[in-house]
């Protein structure tokens, strides 16, 4: 991989990439080339500025990471394996993630309603629509049920299990859904934020016509930084990939 396009479809504000997927596509030359017999390793992204779309954006390697940046030198985001994997948020059953869902504040007030993962602007096979409700008895927690849709495949050959006949969801698109519902367990509608660093760890991609399960925590806060975490599961209950999350508290106006 050469060049990272952020297309429109993948907008997270209406004016920029989807955090989650724009990191994931940089992620993914981090792995390029990764034999499946070996565990994933974990990949951190930093997002320096906001993601153009549209636009292509070449991608450089020193000893120490990958950056994509746009044409004329300005960095996008930084990414590097780490060491350090981050820590699973436990799991909630299928019944009670999509009870949360019914109570995503999301559909009340929304600082970014074209976000390709949790947009309430945008329409089934086109967003994610992930809606992470408050889950019961457990502050600072959110789930939501999530069953990735054909159209997410369409670069699944690159990344998923070549013996699969069913395809996997690309891996851009595994990061997107483990995004937002980490902002979700925090006040982000009442105090805007986008995503600053996600660390994630991949165990598989998931399965395209499969309900998942998303889980995000809210994990501490200092300054305009809030520190969270989300973890997608299958439908047996089995991990999937899990992140680690840092947000910036910003002003929606800038990016919409």
């Amino acid at each position: 991989m050469t060049e990272v396009l952020v297309p429109f479809r993948f907008r997270g504000p209406a004016a920029s990439g989807n955090g989650g997927w724009s990191a994931g596509a940089l992620a993914a030359a981090t792995v390029a080339g990764h034999d499946h017999a070996e565990p994933w390793p974990a990949v951190q992204v930093a997002l320096r500025r906001p993601p153009p779309l549209d636009t292509p954006m070449p991608v450089t390697t020193d000893a120490e990471g990958w950056t994509v940046a746009t044409h004329d030198g300005a960095a996008v985001a930084r990414a590097r394996v780490v060491d350090q994997e981050p820590v699973a948020v436990p799991p909630v059953p299928a019944d009670v993630a999509r009870a949360a869902t019914t109570g995503y504040r999301g559909h009340v007030s929304h600082p970014f309603p074209t976000c390709f993962a949790c947009g309430t602007g945008r329409e089934e096979g086109d967003g994610l629509r992930i809606f992470p409700g408050d889950v019961a008895g457990e502050p600072g927690v959110v789930a939501a049920t999530w069953t990735p849709h054909p159209s997410l495949a369409e670069d699944w050959h690159e990344y998923s299990e070549p013996a699969r006949p069913q395809p996997d969801a690309s891996l851009p698109v595994t990061w997107a859904a483990l995004d937002c519902a980490g902002g979700w367990s925090t006040d982000i509608e009442d105090r805007p934020m986008v995503l600053g660093t996600i660390t994630l760890r991949l165990d598989r991609l998931p399965r395209i016509g499969e309900e998942h399960v998303v889980v995000g925590a809210m994990r501490g806060a200092e300054g305009r930084k809030t520190f969270t975490a989300a973890s997608l599961y299958d439908a047996d209950g089995g991990l999937v990939a899990t992140a680690e999350h840092v947000w910036i508290t910003v002003d929606p106006a800038a990016f919409n």
